[in-house]
């Protein structure tokens, strides 16, 4: 019986305040999503990182003949005694974990296959193509002092540190990821105060049923759960359209480009991004409901 009155009251504030709770679904849904793309991006850009920070390596090149690098000049290409040394010196660095040589041929089929100008093409040859030591580091923040120590190394013409190249894609993708938190973080409490307005003018409306529910002895849990049950729905509701938004985003743009990622976003980290955001598109909807509820209806 109790049971009955309860979802009669939730019926009856739904339909009393319909267009308030659309914009609560609405509104939860857009946070939520929002929400969930925020989370999407950051787990993209985190596979990403530790992706390529365990693959960064330091690119160790060699003068070439008429290399125009300053450690180059009034000289000709590296020797194979100065190779040979300068690999038996990187190798006594205790913070290398390996070393690979790539020659010039090496180098230009690597460059063949990544180069779509086929000008540029047509005029390189195998002898523009520098030599070079792979240098894979056992932790990459040590580059730097690894960099220090080889430079100036006879036959070294410059030293790349590959995570400086990609510094700047992650700074971006950073910036993007706090630009959707921040977006999401605003629409829930957007959504927050949109509850709590909603249960606020539902308990208003129906301030005679719950004066006569006190006076015949009827507890504060009581009298509150149906305006609850009213934001737990609209909450469900919404974390379900969100869900329905994040798929659509994962098909339709990170199932695009994950051809250009090398750690393509899961469908499990996806999954747990949905029953996350939905879990707390419920436990908003439910905790405003019952503040507001605390705050407005003298129980």
């Amino acid at each position: 019986m109790r049971a009955n009155f309860i979802f009669s009251e939730v019926w009856i504030g739904l339909r009393r305040n319909l267009t308030m709770t659309i914009a609560v679904i609405v509104t939860v849904a857009v946070g939520m999503a929002l929400l969930g793309v925020g989370l999407m991006i950051n787990s993209q850009v985190t596979s990403l990182t530790g992706y390529w920070t365990d693959k960064i390596e330091l690119s160790v090149y060699l003068c070439t003949k008429g290399s125009s690098f300053e450690a180059c000049r009034n000289r000709g290409a590296a020797t194979d005694e100065e190779k040979a040394k300068l690999k038996q010196t990187i190798q006594g660095i205790p913070d290398v974990e390996r070393i690979e040589y790539e020659s010039q041929d090496q180098a230009y089929k690597n460059w063949q296959a990544t180069e779509s100008n086929q000008v540029l093409l047509s005029i390189t040859k195998v002898e523009d193509m520098p030599e070079s030591f792979r240098v894979k580091l056992k932790d990459p923040d040590k580059a730097p002092a690894v960099m220090a120590s080889l430079k100036g190394q006879p036959g070294v013409s410059n030293i790349i540190n590959q995570r400086d190249i990609l510094q700047s894609v992650f700074g971006f993708m950073g910036k993007l990821r706090t630009m959707a938190l921040g977006v999401a973080f605003l629409m829930l409490f957007a959504a927050t105060l949109l509850i709590g307005n909603t249960v606020r003018l539902s308990a208003y409306n129906r301030r005679r049923e719950t004066g006569i529910m006190r006076l015949v002895g009827a507890s504060n849990i009581y009298i509150q759960l149906p305006f609850v049950m009213e934001g737990l729905i609209a909450g469900l509701i919404g974390g379900v359209l969100a869900a329905v938004l994040l798929i659509t985003t994962k098909v339709l743009i990170f199932e695009g480009i994950q051809t250009y990622m090398a750690a393509p976003l899961g469908w499990d980290t996806v999954a747990g991004i949905i029953t996350g955001t939905m879990a707390v598109g419920v436990l908003i909807c439910v905790l405003a409901s019952f503040i507001t509820l605390r705050r407005y209806l003298r129980v």
